[in-house]
């Protein structure tokens, strides 16, 4: 799985889209507004691919991704 993400061209487009809609007349309060709404969701989904990517560890620390055991009750 790539975790190799680079953020920071994130990071770049955003700020360069929050200065154009400054450009264009959008008023602050309202781009205000506009970012922490799309907080939520956007730490929503990083929290679920924090999740999704965790390795296949649990709250335990288990290993379970080499895990070949067949039964539910084998130990």
């Amino acid at each position: 799985m790539n975790t190799n993400r680079n953020y920071g061209l994130y990071a770049v487009a955003a700020a360069i889209a929050f200065v154009g809609a400054l450009a264009l007349g959008v008023p602050l309060l309202t781009l205000a507004w506009l970012a922490i709404v799309a907080a939520c969701p956007l730490m929503m989904f990083s929290m679920m691919r924090g999740m999704r990517d965790g390795g296949g560890h649990d709250i335990h620390g288990t290993d379970h991704k080499n895990d070949h055991r067949t039964g539910h009750g084998r130990m």
